[in-house]
């Protein structure tokens, strides 16, 4: 494989596309592995958790001001990770923050978390996607955002003193009002084994058995998770109410845990050690850059690394990147809406003007609505799901505006070489070259196989 070609796969595959390959340098592999490390800071100035929570509590009360200041929140979260991904010099560590940030995910579909979306993003996952994953698993499962999305910040042990104390008001004062309390609630717990660390229970298939848990540990797990509410906000385990947690020992996975906040932790790590986990995140994190149907063989490579280092990710990151799977020359992944926009906001060397006119760079139009993935599982990552008659020609309506602000003062045939190298195929440089007008010769490479896919 040549140099110029390992360039191009870099730049597009690893990271969110160059406007030109020279950036890349003469050795790929070094250029991506000096990116590893804490991703970029984003949105300096924006709330953190603790100012999203005040914010939300203020908004409630209706006031005009305070709500337009959590719509501006809102918006400067969705400004800061568009233009922190249209300008980095670190994009394979961007690509990383994305990936994890969706593994993760925490919703606006769901008005709880209002304000606090992007908080969890610049909290819990950018300053630890090159660290351990134990540390990247603690920090967003105890983050306020994460508890809220879903609702361990009202789960309740049954016999925890909040609800005795409320048990025996009802009997003493019959027809009193009474805060209400839903229970023990199992979202986080379900989502934390199902989604975030061993995956679906009972689930095999060509990458060998998944999960390993029972309705009876998720119950469990549960119990374990009452009491951290977030009310503290951040990260570091604060937040966690006593009088909300079940007391008494819990057994999870055949391991028994004492009452109390250290539980957590515990378990956490023994979650991050499991097999089932090294083969779920080596299985997504194959399938994010290399194939939709990953290689069982590299799936079992990632594995390893993860098993053998402990959950270090830069181990498992330098596996992916030595492994052969992951530069052949054919793009088998298809770009999602995100993708496609930052790639070209990249190329076009747009930086903040992306998001000038419009928070989201129009991204709601084209089927992602940022920081609103439809569920815990987040945005799909196979092509299949992307790839409707509808939203293939959203994403030509979105070039076409695009090529119609910028494209006369571009040379799209340049740009194109510059930027694609050895990706850009005969059939796409010659559509190019015919092009009526330099619009639509930039509408063309926009929207031209070898720049939809990486």
């Amino acid at each position: 494989m040549s140099q110029l070609l390992e360039a191009a796969l870099a730049a597009h595959r690893f990271g969110l596309d160059e406007p030109d390959l020279a950036v890349v340098g003469h050795d790929p592999r070094a250029w991506l592995l000096a990116q590893l490390g804490p991703a970029d800071s984003q949105g300096a100035g924006l709330p953190d958790a603790r100012q999203g929570l005040r914010q939300q509590a203020e908004a409630r009360r209706l006031v005009d001001d305070v709500k337009s200041g959590l719509r501006e929140t809102l918006t400067g979260d969705l400004r800061a990770r568009l233009g922190t991904a249209a300008r980095t010099q670190r994009p394979f560590a961007e690509r990383l923050a994305q990936f994890w940030s969706n593994h993760f995910t925490v919703s606006l579909a769901k008005g709880s978390v209002r304000g606090l979306v992007g908080a969890f993003e610049r909290e819990a996952i950018r300053p630890h996607i090159a660290g351990r994953f134990v540390d990247l698993l603690t920090a967003s499962t105890t983050h306020v955002a994460m508890l809220r999305y879903l609702d361990n910040a009202a789960s309740a042990g049954p016999n925890s003193p909040v609800v005795q104390r409320l048990a025996r008001r009802s009997r003493e004062q019959p027809g009193a009002e009474a805060p209400r309390l839903t229970g023990l609630n199992e979202n986080l717990a379900r989502e934390v084994l199902e989604l975030h660390t061993l995956g679906a229970a009972g689930a095999s298939g060509p990458y060998g058995p998944w999960g390993g848990y029972s309705q009876a540990d998720v119950t469990a797990f549960a119990a374990l998770l009452t009491g951290w509410r977030g009310d503290g906000a951040g990260v570091d385990g604060a937040g966690f109410a006593a009088t909300w947690h079940e007391p008494g020992p819990k057994q999870v996975l055949g391991r028994r845990y004492d009452e109390g906040p250290q539980a957590l932790p515990a378990l956490l790590a023994d979650l991050a050690r499991h097999p089932s986990t090294a083969r779920h995140l080596a299985t997504k994190l194959a399938r994010h850059f290399v194939a939709d149907a990953p290689p069982p063989a590299l799936v079992d490579r990632l594995a390893a690394a993860y098993s053998r280092s402990d959950g270090e990710l830069p181990a498992v990151y330098r596996a992916l990147l030595e492994a052969p799977e992951a530069w052949s020359p054919q793009p088998a992944k298809l770009k999602t809406p995100e993708e496609f926009v930052v790639s070209a906001a990249r190329m076009l060397r747009m930086g903040d003007q992306l998001a000038a006119r419009a928070p989201d760079a129009g991204l709601g139009l084209l089927g992602q609505r940022l920081h609103a993935a439809p569920s815990p599982a987040g945005w799909p990552d196979r092509a299949e799901e992307w790839l409707g008659p509808e939203a293939l020609w959203q994403r030509i309506e979105w070039a076409a505006r695009v090529a119609e602000r910028l494209g006369s003062r571009l040379d799209a045939r340049q740009l194109a070489q510059a930027s694609l190298g050895p990706l850009l195929g005969s059939t796409t440089r010659q559509q190019i070259e015919r092009a009526a007008d330099a619009p639509q010769a930039l509408a063309l490479l926009l929207m031209c196989p070898e720049f939809q896919r990486r």
